[in-house]
């Protein structure tokens, strides 16, 4: 049976680091709300936890709720020294000493990780990694080698452990090994992902003395994204007085709806005019994506503070009513009848 005091503290350091990652992107948009929100979250799981849970099984002696990674690390330390035998939660510190740039403690609870879960790709991954990290040249030494290997036996499209494999060849002096490796990965991610992994593989090749990759052909655009087209009024550029570090938003919204985008991309004042392609990997919510709807509202923002929450100076276009899926370029002029 899980020991209940390590159960509480993996529970509690799991929504401490997902809420840090999950508000990261609301942070930008309303600080003061996101905090809120956070706050509440943690509070809540506290509550539900003695409400629904078994806190007779916990000793408020022994543990208290965390409410820092620094706390929820000495209490899983004290958890897993009385019961060593969790792989997640060796896995749950590693990811905490990482997270406070302790790269040798990481590297030694992944590897205990590992040999509890050696045939989990992920924790190989994750041991790998942390391996790396903890060489002052990052290197992976051979044990990480063999551990990214054996994950990509046990589970071939694993991305990372294909990534990093590459990385080690690499290092290694064996480009034309790295290129191999990683070229089955440009079916396996986005296009934003592929132009620069493409410029990779297509490096290693040239140091292996071999021709680069055919160019990609053109393909008509990702199912669910849609593309923007960004200029500004001439009349309206002529007669501004625009900040060089002035910043463009293009955002997707849910028409009549609530003003939190969908998805939204940052540009700066110099790219324009330019064509910006919003898809899933731009919201802000993991849960609310721009493939899931069949209607969205579409603007962009000339921001002089560079702030995503709308500020009284800052000018939008006219918004634009979208049905997806979208083939066309939807064009958006900043100034033209700005308001």
């Amino acid at each position: 049976m899980p020991n209940p005091v390590l159960f509480a503290v993996i529970a509690a350091l799991l929504a401490i680091l997902v809420l840090s990652i999950v508000l990261r992107p609301l942070w930008r948009l309303a600080p003061l709300s996101t905090a809120a929100l956070g706050a509440f979250a943690l509070l809540a799981f506290v509550g539900l936890y003695r409400m629904l849970g078994t806190p007779a099984a916990l000793d408020d002696a022994q543990v208290r709720p965390p409410t820092t990674v620094t706390d929820a690390i000495a209490q899983l330390e004290v958890a897993l020294a009385r019961d060593p035998r969790q792989p997640e939660g060796w896995r749950l510190l590693g990811r905490a000493y990482a997270a406070d740039q302790q790269w040798e403690k990481s590297r030694d609870a992944y590897g205990r990780a590992a040999t509890l879960a050696p045939n989990d790709p992920d924790v190989l991954v994750e041991a790998a990694e942390s391996s790396a990290l903890a060489d002052p040249r990052r290197r992976f030494d051979e044990k990480s080698v063999g551990l990214l290997r054996h994950a990509l036996e046990l589970q071939p499209q694993q991305q990372r452990a294909r990534w990093f494999l590459g990385i080690a060849q690499r290092q290694a002096g064996d480009s034309a090994e790295a290129a191999a490796t990683w070229a089955p990965l440009l079916s396996q991610v986005d296009a934003k992902t592929a132009e620069p992994l493409r410029e990779q593989i297509n490096n290693a090749r040239a140091e292996a003395g071999l021709s680069p990759l055919a160019a990609p052909t053109a393909q008509s655009p990702q199912e669910g994204s849609l593309q923007v087209r960004v200029q500004l009024d001439p009349g309206f550029a002529a007669r501004a007085r625009l900040r060089g570090d002035a910043s463009i938003f293009v955002i997707a919204r849910m028409p009549n709806g609530p003003p939190m985008p969908i998805a939204v991309e940052k540009h700066s004042l110099q790219e324009l005019p330019f064509t910006a392609t919003l898809d899933d990997s731009d919201g802000p919510m993991p849960t609310r994506k721009l493939s899931a709807l069949q209607d969205v509202e579409v603007l962009a923002r000339l921001s002089a503070s560079g702030n995503a929450m709308r500020q009284p100076d800052d000018i939008e276009s006219l918004p634009v009513h979208v049905r997806l899926p979208a083939r066309d370029v939807v064009t958006l002029t900043i100034g033209g009848a700005a308001r």
